[in-house]
């Protein structure tokens, strides 16, 4: 039988768009005056009502300058910026799409995202114009349907800045005054997920998924900040440093933060030492973040140099956590740290830790939101007892309805009986805490036994002299099967040598089973190759490291 959620389920209205929901109420638990956003880098900010209005006159100017029509696609090729939710919420209110782009897409990978959603225009940055420019040409979009927004202008004159995309009384009708009438069931948001093979897949998340999974966050996320008000009185304060193009920045930094009331401190992109002097100048009460900064907040000798005391916790997501950083960021800045787990799929969120859990239950992702139920499914297609691992399949408001233009992927992703087939490998306990085990596809296979690099990653990053790692398998043609290998950063000042790796390793098989020994060895680098969300990209590894064996004549 399927689990279902521990949390009393929620009354999620059927009628409701995304843009309605967050600002279509003027009436809200705090001032419509209340700053949502702020710019670290410039102290620009907007309000609520502020938000609100703004992001109706950019629909308006949608409407009027670009004859937009409900359905049309926006694309959005940029670091973050407090002007993002002003767009994205414009274009909702006008009855847009909205595709974000990863802003560190070369110009093919842009070019392909725009030309497979059909987007009629393209947001983007002056730092970021050459790439812009050069894949809307590729993907035959006009240059004058390319848009700017931030601080900056166009020097040459040739793009324009968003603030000119607006309404004027003697060009616009009746209809471009007004909001779009939007079906929940209709698409609001659609982000392009790669996946571990093949070209990125278009997930469509309807206007009812994000207002599903804005209301489940809100009971369980937002109810533990609830009645507001910091040592400043002004409320609790978010950093937002999580890329808004991810689904985990969008959801839990923007959407949650309008939706709530959290002020969002914006930084453009993810720096230590800005992220810590943030803290300390906002007095920033929480953060979503992904495991590097967690990991930085263990281990960066700059932490100690701050004020972090107004932080109440942090929450993490992205990639599996392990309890030794966990234990490693309480015994260094007394801040808990909890977890959840997301997917494009799932509109982000799926499960979360409470904070008041977070130390009972280390190492969990906590419980499935409001809603929700799950199994845990075998290699043989049956549901595993209580405890055991399988691969975790999900059923929701928040579930994505399938793959953009792609039936074939849509089918192979959903089982008879409707459940998602996540593709991830869980297990559950008693008290109904998720625990994330790793990938289905990156799961290592010594001799028939599952060997999880996220967990191999876990412990060597708990060890005093290490930075970073990552864990793939190689094919050991002796022993005819995969054996784990590790890639690893050192901290500084510590030297990097055969001794060295096979101290390690030998440390590593002190605290793992014995098929889950690192039999691949150890192996130095100066960086671990990830993504802007902050997992761990084993698959870039393993073809690096196939690159440079075949550039030496080497094996594996």
């Amino acid at each position: 039988m399927p689990y279902p959620s521990t949390f009393p389920p929620l009354d999620i209205p059927d009628g409701i768009d995304l843009w309605t929901l967050l600002l279509g109420n003027k009436r809200r638990d705090f001032p419509v005056t209340k700053e949502i956003l702020t710019c670290d880098e410039t102290g620009r900010s907007y309000s609520w009502a502020d938000l609100r209005s703004a992001s109706i006159e950019f629909g308006k100017g949608l409407k009027a300058t670009w004859g937009w029509e409900k359905g049309d696609v926006l694309a959005f090729y940029t670091p973050n910026s407090i002007d993002t939710p002003i767009l994205t919420l414009g274009a909702l209110w006008a009855g847009a799409i909205v595709s974000p782009a990863n802003p560190l897409y070369t110009v093919d990978e842009l070019a392909f995202q725009l030309r497979d959603s059909g987007a009629k225009g393209l947001v983007t940055q002056p730092a970021n114009l050459p790439i812009a420019i050069a894949a809307a040409q590729k993907a035959s979009l006009p240059l004058d349907r390319v848009i700017l927004l931030g601080n900056h202008r166009d020097p040459s004159g040739q793009i324009r800045h968003f603030s000119s995309i607006h309404s004027s009384s003697t060009t616009t009708t009746t209809n471009q005054h007004t909001q779009a009438q939007i079906s929940p069931q209709e698409i609001g948001f659609l982000v392009y997920s790669s996946g571990t093979t093949g070209l990125p897949k278009g997930v469509c998340l309807t206007h009812s998924n994000m207002v599903a999974n804005v209301l489940q966050a809100s009971y369980v996320e937002g109810s533990q900040w609830r009645p507001r008000g910091g040592a400043d009185g002004r409320g609790d304060k978010q950093l937002g440093v999580l890329p808004f193009f991810h689904i985990y920045g969008l959801t839990c930094g923007v959407l949650m933060s309008v939706y709530e009331g959290w002020q969002l401190v914006v930084l453009e992109r993810f720096d230590m030492l800005r992220a810590l002097r943030a803290i300390e100048r906002h007095r920033i009460t929480f953060a979503y973040v992904p495991p590097p900064i967690v990991l930085a907040f263990s281990k960066h000798p700059a932490v100690d140099e701050y004020d972090l005391t107004s932080l109440k916790v942090l929450h993490s997501g992205a990639a599996p956590l392990t309890r030794e950083l966990t234990e490693a960021v309480w015994n260094r800045i007394h801040v808990p740290v909890k977890q959840g787990f997301g997917l494009s799929e799932t509109s982000a969120v799926v499960c979360c830790q409470v904070v008041d859990e977070w130390g009972k239950f280390m190492g969990s992702v906590g419980k499935i939101m409001p809603n929700m139920s799950a199994k845990i499914v075998g290699e043989d297609g049956k549901e595993v007892e209580e405890g055991e691992s399988g691969e975790l399949w999900l059923k929701g408001p928040n579930v994505f309805p399938g793959y953009f233009k792609n039936p074939e992927r849509t089918k192979e992703a959903f089982s008879p009986d409707g459940f998602f087939k996540t593709g991830d490998v869980f297990r559950r306990d008693k008290h109904g805490n998720f625990y994330c085990v790793d990938r289905l596809k990156e799961l290592i296979k010594y001799n028939g036994y599952p060997v999880p690099p996220a967990e191999l990653e876990g412990v060597l990053i708990g060890h005093k002299e290490v930075a970073d790692a990552c864990v793939i398998g190689i094919e050991d043609q002796a022993k005819a099967t995969e054996v784990p290998r590790a890639y690893v950063v050192l901290r500084d000042g510590v030297k990097a040598s055969e001794a060295k790796a096979q101290e390690l390793a030998d440390w590593v098989a002190t605290q793992v089973a014995p098929h889950k020994k690192l039999r691949g060895g150890i192996r130095f680098v100066d960086q671990i190759p990830k993504s802007p969300s902050g997992k761990v990209l084993r698959r870039v590894m393993r073809e690096q490291v196939k690159k440079e064996q075949r550039a030496s004549g080497a094996r594996l």
